[in-house]
């Protein structure tokens, strides 16, 4: 092969918020984008998710790079301080982001290999110099195209976790697949709806996708009788358990903690603490029974939703030289900032380039795909990382190295070693009170949801 690297593309795999943000980068830079989207169109899989409302507003969902370019369209920016749903994000913002960058974007391109041309990952001599090779698979078969560099945004979406704690699927999980979901259901659908009135949902997970899920079922259980949510969570109950209330810089994040707090002290949703779910099994009535790994049986329930996390699919990857923390599966040098067995309240540091790099140079996981296994990822950290590794592509190290973000704290505490634990509660110096002992509990019964507005310390050290 005879092309220099620098006559060729920079692949970016993922249409989605920072896949196209990192598109518009790299125009405004003269280097030449291709981006590879699996799905039938850009922000597929924003729009899977459509009627969930962002808690992040309009004005920090958008990238700066993108409005530039979107500008001489007429394109108008949605009123900063409202909040869309997905599908606002995708038809007002990113499908008229993917529309300006025109054929630099191919949707239907499924991406099943990166390497190094004519070099496996075994091979060192001349590996640097080569260019990357993207395989991928269309409606019309197999193509491959050559890449000075590789981005690769294509998020978590498609490979949620299970709900077996042990991070694989609980025994009989799968058999009980026409009952299990691992989205927030759309509950303003009729028919989904119907799937959820009038019964009895498992909801496993504790971060703001559960919290949605709980108060939309609440909101059901005003108008359908027999609608009720079991919150089933691997840990105790503390005063971080529902976020960070009004402490929260992003207020709608902080609501949705409430509401879900509202859920449980109305009546709507009971909670079992400590739980870590091991088999999924069926009763007389073929209705689902989880089992925990502490031998509790919980009473049947008709539908389980499964709001556990993602994880990164790095299949693709294989022939890459990638430096991965072996906990989160994120880059090396990131992922002690964003890891929630350490981490306290406060914000995540802003990071580029250098915390995204791999040994294998030129390739880098950003957006949701970055932080791996990790939670509570922004738009805007996508932004600033797709913001320093184009200017890094570019060779402007100088802006690569540049911190150009200010992240909102989260008001929410975490980490110090009590990710996930079942008996996190008050440690020296923390924010959080002690947590009872792993039961079924109804938490204040009608108490109003003002009431759990803790406020967190900066310091402190309690899991989230």
């Amino acid at each position: 092969m005879t092309t220099t690297t620098s006559d060729l593309p920079v692949v970016v795999i993922g249409a989605g918020p920072a896949g196209l943000a990192a598109a518009a980068h790299l125009v405004e830079r003269g280097i030449e984008p291709l981006v590879l989207e699996a799905g039938p169109a850009a922000a597929s899989a924003v729009r899977e998710w459509s009627h969930v409302r962002l808690f992040s507003t309009w004005g920090e969902l958008t990238d700066p790079a993108a409005e530039k370019l979107l500008a001489p369209t007429g394109w108008t920016k949605p009123d900063a301080t409202t909040y869309p749903s997905g599908g606002d994000w995708a038809e007002l913002y990113l499908q008229p982001l993917a529309d300006v960058l025109g054929d630099h974007v191919r949707v239907g391109a499924t991406v099943t290999g990166v390497s190094r041309t004519g070099r496996d990952r075994i091979v060192d001599a001349d590996r640097e110099s080569q260019p990357f090779v993207v395989h991928f698979t269309t409606t019309d078969g197999e193509e491959r195209v050559f890449a000075r560099a590789v981005i690769d945004a294509s998020g978590t979406w498609t490979t949620p976790s299970p709900a077996g704690a042990s991070g694989l699927p609980a025994l009989g999980e799968n058999a009980a697949a026409g009952r299990v979901t691992y989205r927030v259901p759309d509950l303003k659908d009729p028919a989904i709806r119907a799937r959820y009135a009038g019964k009895r949902t498992a909801v496993i997970g504790s971060g703001a996708s559960a919290f949605t899920a709980l108060a939309t079922l609440a909101d059901v259980a005003k108008d359908e009788p027999g609608t009720h949510a079991v919150w089933i969570l691997r840990r105790g109950l503390s005063g971080s358990t529902f976020g960070g209330g009004e402490a929260d810089q992003l207020p709608a994040r902080g609501a949705l903690g409430l509401a879900a707090k509202a859920a449980v002290d109305n009546g709507y949703a009971d909670a079992v603490t400590g739980f870590r779910t091991e088999a999924i099994e069926r009763d007389g009535e073929g209705r689902l029974v989880l089992a925990g790994e502490d031998g509790r049986r919980l009473d049947p329930v008709d539908e389980v939703i499964v709001l556990t996390g993602f994880r990164p699919d790095l299949s693709f990857l294989s022939e890459i030289r990638l430096g991965l923390d072996e906990r989160l599966q994120a880059p090396t040098e990131l992922a002690p900032l964003i890891d929630p067995n350490q981490h306290s309240c406060g914000t995540v540091y802003p990071h580029g380039h250098r915390e995204l790099s791999h040994p294998e140079a030129g390739v880098y996981l950003v957006g949701m795909k970055s932080y791996g296994r990790a939670p509570t990822f922004l738009a805007m950290t996508g932004y600033e990382q797709v913001r320093s590794v184009t200017a890094a592509i570019a060779g402007d190290l100088a802006s690569a190295d540049r911190v150009e973000l200010t992240l909102p704290e989260t008001g929410v505490c975490g980490g110090a070693g009590l990710f996930d634990d079942p008996d996190a509660g008050q440690a020296d110096g923390g924010c959080c009170a002690p947590a009872p002992a792993p039961a079924l509990v109804r938490i204040g019964v009608g108490a109003p949801a003002a009431t759990v507005t803790e406020e967190a310390p900066a310091g402190g050290s309690c899991g989230s």
